[in-house]
């Protein structure tokens, strides 16, 4: 079994070293590297090629996004988990569009961290309930409070079947939860995800999230 490599990347060496020491013994995770600026970052992804990083949001000379940004122009397929405290949105919002996949709370346990670095290795996008209340706060309130009319059901081009999962995956669910809940198979969850992304003419799971966020859905 291949383990996921793994750079942690955050400007404070305690709380660096508490996220290592989550990652010490996991079998399939291995802490690969680490850096305190966003610049230290771009230069461990060309030495080191991680396939996932932890991103600090708030960093000197160079902060998590504009490392994002750098880091996906040069390995694209880095699974970039950020992250943050929650106190900026824009930042937050941000990070998304900039092509981060996942998103940990610092003070998260450590379940959920090493369940948030599966899945973005995995191909997955993830974030937990407190960032989904979050960014559906900024989407409402980036469109003035409005409501669409509620025989307006966005996204026409989609299946009621796809519309349901397209929800499910706005509310940070898996392909296997979303199998669960479903009770469908997850090879059909695949075929669904596949037909939603070409519907909506995005390229990822995080950019079909954004657009379902600013529909409305994953509420």
């Amino acid at each position: 079994m291949t383990a996921i490599r793994v750079l942690v990347v955050d400007d404070h060496t305690l709380f660096r070293d508490g996220l290592i020491a989550i990652l010490t013994n996991i079998p399939d995770i291995e802490a690969v590297g680490e850096a305190g600026t966003g610049q230290e970052a771009v230069a461990q992804v060309k030495a080191l090629a991680p396939d996932v990083i932890l991103m600090d949001i708030n960093m000197p000379d160079l902060n998590g996004i504009e490392a994002t940004q750098q880091v996906l122009a040069i390995k694209p397929d880095t699974g970039i988990i950020m992250l943050t405290m929650l106190e900026d949105n824009d930042s937050l919002f941000a990070a998304m569009c900039a092509g981060a996949r996942g998103y940990i709370l610092k003070g998260a346990d450590k379940a959920e961290v090493i369940k948030t670095i599966r899945a973005v290795a995995a191909g997955e996008a993830l974030f937990g309930p407190a960032i989904a209340t979050r960014l559906t706060t900024f989407f409402q309130n980036a469109r003035g409070g409005t409501q669409q009319p509620e025989d307006a059901a966005p996204f026409p081009d989609l299946t009621d079947r796809e519309r349901e999962v397209l929800e499910l995956i706005a509310q940070g669910e898996n392909n296997q939860d979303i199998a669960q809940h479903l009770h469908i198979s997850a090879k059909t969850v695949s075929n669904h995800i596949s037909n939603i992304f070409n519907k909506l003419q995005v390229a990822d799971r995080a950019q079909a999230i954004v657009r379902a966020r600013q529909a409305g859905l994953g509420g």
